[in-house]
C-alpha cells in the first residue's frame, strides 16, 4: 500500500450549497502533500470530514487501506488555522491534557513534551498561561502538540501564520523532518512559496471541484510554455530583437544585463528544439544568459484558476 490516504468521490452539501463535488485524491505515504485553493473553494471542508468533524454526504475515505474509524483519531494530528488552546491554561498543563487525549501516558507526554520544549528553548513557558504568550509563541506550543503523539498523518492548515520569517523556517524545517521520518503530510496554506520549498505533490480545488491533482514536477511539465529567457551582448540589439519578434514570440524579461545588449523573453513552438533558437542567438553576439522560464506554484495556482472560472 503506497498511499496512506484515499479520498474516493466525496460529496458535502450544506444546504443547496455544494462544498464538495465528487472530489477524489490519493494523499502517498512519506510525503507533504498540497491542498490548495481560494477561499471559499471546499479545502477547509474536506480537511473537517478527515479530521471526522464532519461526515461527507457520500463517498469513502480509507486510511492505511481500511475505512476511517472513530478511533483513527490517534492517528492524525490536525493543526487548524484557527488556533485552538485554551488562553487562561497554563501551557505545560494544557500540553499535558491534549496528549493524554491522543492516548499518551501522563509519564510518556511528560517525557515527550521535555524534548520538544528543550528543542525549541521554551521550557521557560511551562507555567506560563497562553494568554500571557504572544501568537506566534502560542503557536509554537500548538505545533507541539499536534505532533507530539507521533501520527502517521499530520494535517497543518496555513502553519506559518503569525510567524516571522525565522520561526517559519524553523517550523519548515521542522515538518520537513517529520516527512523524513515516515509522517504523511497534508499541508494548505495561500503562500506558493512555501509550497515550492515543500510540496512533492499537490491538489487544487475551485469551486468546490478538484481541477488539479499530482506530482508538482509533473505539474510543472503540463504547464511550461517553452518560453526562455535571454540575455545576449550584442552591438545589434535593434535588429536581433526585430529578428526574434519575427519568428517568435516575445515579452519583455526581467532578467537585467551589466553589459550592453538585449534581453527578452522568447517563446518557442512546440516540438522546437531550444537550440535553434540558441543558434540563432549566436549570430547576433554571446549568449550570456539563456533560462526555462519553469511555471511556479503561484503561476499554476492562478492560470488553472483563472482557466476554471
Amino acid at each position: 500500500m503506497n498511499n496512506l490516504l484515499e479520498i474516493n468521490n466525496v460529496v458535502k452539501k450544506y444546504g443547496e450549497y455544494t462544498a464538495l463535488n465528487d472530489v477524489s485524491l490519493t494523499i502517498p505515504k512519506g510525503s507533504v502533500f498540497g491542498l490548495l485553493g481560494p477561499n471559499g473553494a471546499g479545502k477547509t471542508s474536506l480537511i473537517r470530514i478527515i479530521n471526522q468533524i464532519t461526515l461527507p454526504d457520500s463517498g469513502t475515505i480509507l486510511l492505511d487501506g481500511k475505512p476511517l474509524a472513530p478511533n483513527d483519531v490517534e492517528h492524525i494530528g490536525y493543526l487548524p488555522e484557527e488556533r485552538g488552546l485554551y488562553k487562561s491554561m497554563k501551557v505545560g498543563e494544557q500540553a499535558l491534557y491534549l496528549a493524554q487525549l491522543k492516548g499518551l501516558t501522563k509519564t510518556e507526554a511528560k517525557k515527550r513534551l521535555q524534548y520538544w520544549f528543550d528543542k525549541f528553548d521554551i521550557a521557560a513557558w511551562w507555567d506560563k498561561k497562553i494568554e500571557e504568550l504572544s501568537k506566534g509563541m502560542a503557536q509554537k506550543v500548538q505545533f507541539i502538540v499536534t505532533v507530539l503523539h507521533q501520527p502517521k498523518l499530520l494535517i497543518f492548515d496555513e502553519p506559518f501564520s503569525g510567524f516571522d520569517p525565522i520561526n517559519a523556517q524553523l517550523i519548515a524545517k521542522e515538518i520537513l523532518q517529520l516527512r523524513d521520518e515516515g509522517a504523511t503530510i497534508i499541508f494548505s496554506t495561500h503562500r506558493m512559496e512555501s509550497v515550492e520549498e515543500m510540496c512533492d505533490y499537490i491538489a487544487l480545488i475551485n469551486k468546490s471541484n478538484k481541477i488539479i491533482d499530482g506530482k508538482l514536477d509533473d505539474i510543472k511539465r503540463q504547464f511550461r510554455s517553452n518560453t526562455f529567457q535571454i540575455g545576449l551582448k550584442t552591438p545589434n540589439a535593434d535588429k536581433a530583437a526585430n529578428f526574434l519578434k519575427e519568428k517568435y514570440t516575445t515579452s519583455p524579461s526581467e532578467y537585467v544585463m551589466l553589459d550592453e545588449g538585449l534581453t527578452l523573453n522568447v517563446q518557442i513552438p512546440k516540438g522546437e528544439s531550444p537550440n535553434n533558437l540558441l543558434a540563432a542567438l549566436s549570430n547576433y553576439g554571446d549568449v550570456q544568459h539563456f533560462l526555462e522560464i519553469v511555471p511556479s506554484a503561484n503561476d499554476i495556482f492562478i492560470q488553472a484558476v483563472n482557466q476554471n472560472s
